[in-house]
């Protein structure tokens, strides 16, 4: 029996099956290359050069050599076949499956096979560890696609560890401890006299320091911001790294505290500012985004609930920044850190972190949509830099003196 990875009669593939060494290098990494050599001289697998290969060929072969196959891939493999009366499997996606390569047009013609797959779900499988527990809490938390969480499942590797969120949490709490234990103070320390002297903390007479518009994610007003921006980020932060990589979940945070900054400078001019809440406000609104736009496939317990109490919390947040902002509790020197960073993290996360988290394994460049978004994030970076350069000047904007 031949099957076909798409949903029609209509077989699809990318021209002829490639040559043995492609085929060898792609597996390579999967120590399969005395296998790739046996499929090399049992021509019946494709005799006539067309491209495609025989499942039950192939699944012989499999159980006839023992191979260290993750049985969900010929689960797939199986699957797909039996969705379809008649047609064919690429050779170049079966190629992509051994090699775990998970193009596009493979995640399609899984989900075009969906329906023939078997109903078992993670949620059933038994006798697993603490960490593979955690790891399945993890796929149901923040995928809505069964097979997305079943191949993320079988996928997943501790290395590279998610380091980034875990790093930036632990610098903060750090940095946090140090001015506490050296100013004698654990709440409302942008009272204190010496606090705003910070190199870390942003304030509009140092705007020509430039890191200070990333560093100052490292202050924290007291013990409540800091605490709450680091449950968000262990939380949140961490799953959302495990499952979309470092690379991907780092430039959402920066992205998000460049974008708090940059804001504050343009409309509240007069404030400095200090905390996470940018990053944190990105990483947060583009996963409570995605389980909105996808909220019948998310698994995760009680999700109505936590997305109420998440809200609920996070505009505590905001407000209490507000209240700290225009009606000080107690006497300043100046002006209170703005809460603007924490709606321009929002901002970010629906449109750039939404963006990202619903193009798990492909290419972001492959999107149009990751481009529009680009651009106008880059549009807005080059204003908010001319702006800075040129309007504090042209308007007459009186800030206050610098510590």
């Amino acid at each position: 029996m031949l099957v076909s990875f798409g949903s029609g009669a209509e077989p699809r593939c990318w021209g002829p099956s490639p040559s043995a060494p492609s085929l060898l290098k792609a597996c390579e990494s999967c120590h399969l290359a005395a296998f790739v050599l046996r499929l090399r001289l049992l021509l019946q697998l494709d005799p006539d050069n067309t491209g495609f290969v025989g499942v039950e060929t192939f699944a012989s072969l499999v159980h006839s050599h023992e191979l260290p196959l993750d049985p969900a891939k010929l689960e797939m493999l199986v699957a797909l076949a039996q969705s379809n009366d008649e047609g064919q499997i690429c050779y170049q996606e079966l190629v992509d499956l051994i090699s775990s390569k998970r193009s596009s047009s493979f995640k399609r013609a899984i989900a075009n096979g969906q329906r023939a797959l078997p109903r078992d779900v993670l949620l059933d499988e038994t006798g697993l560890g603490f960490y593979k527990r955690f790891v399945r809490y993890v796929a149901y938390e923040i995928l809505p696609c069964e097979m997305d969480r079943r191949w993320y499942f079988y996928q997943h590797r501790t290395c590279p560890p998610p380091i980034f969120m875990a790093a930036v949490t632990l610098t903060q709490i750090i940095v946090f401890l140090c001015y506490g234990a050296r100013l004698n103070r654990w709440v409302l320390q942008t009272y204190h006299p010496e606090y705003m002297k910070s190199p870390l903390v942003y304030h509009p007479g140092h705007r020509a320091r430039a890191w200070r518009f990333l560093t100052y994610m490292f202050m924290h007003v007291g013990l409540e911001q800091l605490g709450f921006n680091a449950l968000l980020q262990l939380m949140i932060g961490i799953p959302l790294e495990m499952v979309h990589g470092i690379l991907r979940i780092s430039f959402l945070y920066l992205a998000g505290v460049l974008a708090g900054s940059l804001t504050v400078s343009i409309t509240d001019m007069r404030a400095p500012l200090v905390g996470g809440s940018g990053g944190v406000y990105a990483l947060c609104s583009a996963h409570l985004a995605n389980v909105v736009m996808n909220w019948a496939g998310m698994r995760c317990p009680y999700k109505l609930l936590r997305m109420v109490l998440a809200l609920v919390c996070m505009s505590s947040e905001v407000g209490r920044a507000v209240w700290l902002r225009f009606s000080p509790p107690l006497a300043a020197s100046g002006p209170q850190p703005s809460f603007m960073a924490h709606l321009a993290g929002a901002i970010v996360g629906i449109s750039m972190g939404l963006t990202i988290l619903r193009s798990y394994e492909e290419n972001l460049q492959d999107q149009c949509g990751w481009w529009v978004v680009l651009l106008s994030y880059a549009t807005f970076l080059v204003f908010a830099i001319f702006w800075n350069i040129f309007a504090y000047d042209l308007l007459g904007t009186q800030i206050p003196p610098p510590p």
